[in-house]
């Protein structure tokens, strides 16, 4: 007998820890004790030391076996891997624990029964000494015991966790990481169960995990136990909450994707190694989040007190008890990838051509791959994978993490962007699509294809190799030109990603890229589906409103969420978003416009922009986008955000649409409200003057003041020959605006293609001293730096 503790109270531990109980146990402790009090809600529990797997293993005499189960091991060879790492976890396990580990834990266990219950279940989870470290996660190495119910089952489970040192994939991460089998220990946390069987579950990370934009907090949310959602067996929610305005005092989720979430795991009576079991999820459960948005928030501002607290980036695991309605942290660790960027080196995979597309998913790190295709069943068939093929399974485990070192890329049915597979993509620095629902039946062994996952949320698989390029800069010394450089950008799966350009802000973002992509249904056929003639469509529009209040609440909230991500992911720098400008034909082709958009011979001068803010065929449309912006503005606190009425063709009609606009409560100047124009009719040049009475910026956009100046249908192959943007005539267009915009003291800017194509073009703004000029973002750094080596040669 020994008068060693080997069992340690969370409110005995903390980071100082983690030799004595291992990373997962450690950050446990140090959080119960020093969180608490700011609000954090942690269960209570106790963690088994090292020193009892130590003194297990001694008083056993299983440290020679261990040495000649695992001396001159091949982390390689897959089938003697497993063989080898199986004889481990067997003399570990025989190994008995000694009577004076077993009288601790025992006493520790019968004191939480006394403070939750007796019927209470604990959680029995392994963290090892090297553990959940800001360079190494070892995520999912090691084995966790849910619902586990009595003495007999908890020490059970207690030599199972000490057994789970050497799984097969600990083994080899431990080998990639380069530590020492021998020298690295286990302790087990054992912790009250939280209820999340009746509940919900998931993960959280303090940054985005593909671009690793630091400004949000990204959550992710199942039914049932948490372990779905780590293991990949399920397509979670996911919500991004923005951590400025959340600090500021600002209450709003910026952006939510409904999960399939199929299946969800609950608790079920057994030993202990089968307390768990899953079950398919309700249709209507489905059908809606799995969260509030008030648990969301509750949620961030845990995420935050931690991240606060540990000074990096963490991923967190949550669970919400369905008793009492609460949620609790259950772990919480440095995140390990998206924090170990570099942020002066910018990498961009850019797909120049590419095959048919052959399945969609969610996207996972960044990058593109090519390979042939290895499907693998079960775990059975892992010997087969060569190096250098795309792995494609159902979902991954832990146990596959050998072969996945090996593979170009990894594509799976389930699991979400939080997943054990993606998290593990992301550390091997490799791309895969998770979730695709089909990729084991669309793809087939031995074919092969383009795992692309440089396309924004969307992750394709494109049949054959497709040719791409990487662009790598380094911008780390990149002056800022005076000349304001801003991007185009209508997508805000790309924002996070683009917003890390060193850019001024947004010169141009298109709502009505948000509408066809995001809405997908003309807003009038969501106010009005009745009206919608075709009963199929109809019912598609009816679909796509379902778990909304009504059709007009998902077109605004939809809208909201895609311009409030841009607008947050630029923040506090300007965006500038356009009102929709889509023409007649175009609004006719969203679900339901045809039953609501007139035909046109010429729509590129018709019905369009500010012609149809105030007219009533559209006005409830308008409406509806403006309740948007005020809600990215109001409810968001996302203030940089600028509003720019497009095609505004008299100043009667400039007038008339203001007007509406402080009717629906966005009045020009009030809370810093700025309103421009694009400036695209010569009539805006010539009345510049008066125009500028009325806005407080114009952004040039030369595609239709070229196309109005030279009199050019630029939709129009049979004339494009005339179309150019450097004509003489053109250019003293552009010339006398800007003028007038500095004349009149507001902001002038160009938001059209020419600066990007044509380098002169860029030159000529900057001589005749533009405000700035807005970019595709594959322009931003060449139009950068040839602006500073003018301006430096102009003598600015």
């Amino acid at each position: 007998m020994t008068d060693q503790r080997f069992v340690r109270d969370f409110s005995e531990i903390g980071l100082r820890d983690v030799a004595l109980v291992g990373g997962k146990n450690a950050s446990l402790g140090e959080m119960y004790r020093e969180l608490t009090a700011e609000g954090l809600r942690v269960p209570d529990g106790f963690a088994i030391t090292s020193e009892a797997y130590r003194h297990t293993l001694e008083a056993s005499g299983a440290w020679p076996a261990l040495h000649a189960a695992l001396d001159g091991l091949d982390p390689t060879d897959v089938v003697d891997l497993a063989g080898r790492a199986r004889r481990a976890r067997e003399i570990v396990y025989g190994a008995q624990l000694p009577a004076e580990i077993v009288e601790q834990v025992l006493e520790s266990y019968r004191r939480l029964l006394a403070q939750y219950g007796e019927h209470t279940a604990v959680a029995v989870r392994s963290s090892a000494t090297a553990e959940d470290l800001p360079d190494a996660s070892f995520a999912g190495q090691h084995e966790t015991f849910l619902n586990v119910r009595g003495e007999r089952s908890l020490l059970d489970a207690v030599q199972r966790c000490f057994a789970s040192l050497f799984t097969d994939r600990a083994i080899h991460y431990r080998v990639d990481q380069g530590f020492d089998h021998f020298k690295v220990a286990l302790s087990v946390g054992v912790m009250r169960m939280v209820r999340s069987d009746i509940g919900a579950s998931g993960v959280l990370f303090t940054i985005d995990t593909e671009s690793g934009f630091n400004d949000v907090v990204f959550v992710t949310s199942a039914y049932g136990l948490g372990e779905n959602v780590v293991q990949g067996a399920v397509d979670p929610d996911e919500f991004y909450v923005h951590k400025p305005t959340f600090s500021a005092g600002y209450r709003a989720v910026l952006r939510r994707r409904l999960g399939d979430k199929a299946v969800k795991m609950v608790l079920s009576e057994g030993g202990t190694r089968h307390t768990t079991r899953n079950l398919p999820t309700p249709k209507a459960d489905r059908a809606r989040f799995s969260i509030s948005d008030a648990d969301v928030l509750d949620l961030v501002q845990a995420a935050l007190v931690i991240e606060r607290h540990y000074g990096v980036p963490m991923d967190v695991e949550w669970a919400k008890d369905g008793v009492d309605g609460l949620t609790y942290i259950v772990q919480a660790r440095p995140e390990t990838a998206a924090s170990q960027r570099s942020a002066v080196v910018l990498e961009s995979y850019v797909v120049d051509e590419h095959g048919a597309t052959l399945c969609e998913g969610r996207s996972v790190g960044e990058r593109v791959a090519s390979g042939a295709v290895r499907v693998i069943n079960e775990l059975g068939e892992l010997s087969s994978f060569r190096p250098g093929e795309v792995l494609v399974a159902d979902t991954t485990t832990p146990d596959w993490e050998p072969v996945m070192k090996t593979a170009a890329a990894v594509v799976t049915n389930r699991g979400g962007r939080t997943c054990h597979a993606a998290i593990i993509a992301r550390e091997l620095g490799i791309p895969a699509v998770v979730g695709t629902g089909d990729g084991t039946t669309r793809l087939a062994t031995g074919t092969t294809v383009t795992v692309s996952c440089a396309e924004g949320d969307t992750g394709r698989i494109y049949a054959g190799s497709a040719s791409f390029h990487i662009d790598t800069t380094d911008v780390s010394g990149l002056q800022r030109p005076r000349t304001k450089i801003m991007v185009n950008l209508g997508n805000p799966d790309l924002a996070f990603r683009t917003a890390m350009l060193p850019s001024d802000g947004v010169g141009l973002a298109r709502m009505e890229f948000v509408i066809s992509e995001s809405i997908k249904a003309h807003p009038l056929a969501l106010v009005h589906p009745e009206l919608v003639s075709d009963p199929a469509v109809r019912a598609e529009v009816e679909r796509l409103s379902s778990g909304y209040p009504d059709g007009a609440a998902y077109f605004v909230e939809r809208l909201s969420e895609g311009i409030g991500t841009i607008a947050a992911a630029f923040f506090p720098r300007p965006v500038v978003v356009r009102m929709s400008d889509f023409k007649t034909n175009e609004y006719a082709s969203l679900l339901g416009g045809s039953d609501f958009e007139p035909h046109e011979e010429n729509p590129m001068l018709g019905f369009r922009g500010a012609s149809r803010y105030a007219h009533p065929a559209y006005t409830e449309g308008f409406a509806l986008e403006c309740r948007a912006v005020r809600r990215v503005r109001e409810d968001m606190g996302l203030d940089n955000l600028i509003v720019m009425l497009p095609f505004v063709r008299r100043l009667q009609e400039a007038d008339l649409v203001l007007d509406r606009m402080a009717e629906l409560g966005l009045k020009r100047g009030e809370n810093g409200l700025e309103v421009y124009a694009m400036c695209e009719i010569p009539n805006n040049v010539i009345l510049m003057d008066q125009f500028a009475e009325r806005f407080d910026g114009f952004s040039i956009g030369s595609n239709d003041l070229t196309q109005l100046t030279l009199g050019v249908d630029r939709d129009s192959a049979l004339v494009a020959f005339d179309y150019d943007e450097r004509d003489p005539g053109v250019k003293e267009m552009i010339r006398l605006a800007v003028e007038g915009c500095r004349r009149n003291g507001v902001h002038s800017g160009l938001c059209g293609q020419a600066p990007s194509d044509f380098p002169d073009m860029a030159e000529f703004l900057v001589e005749i001293g533009i405000d700035s000029m807005s970019l595709n973002p594959d322009s931003v750094l060449a139009v950068t730096r040839a602006v500073l080596d003018l301006e430096s040669r102009l003598g600015r």
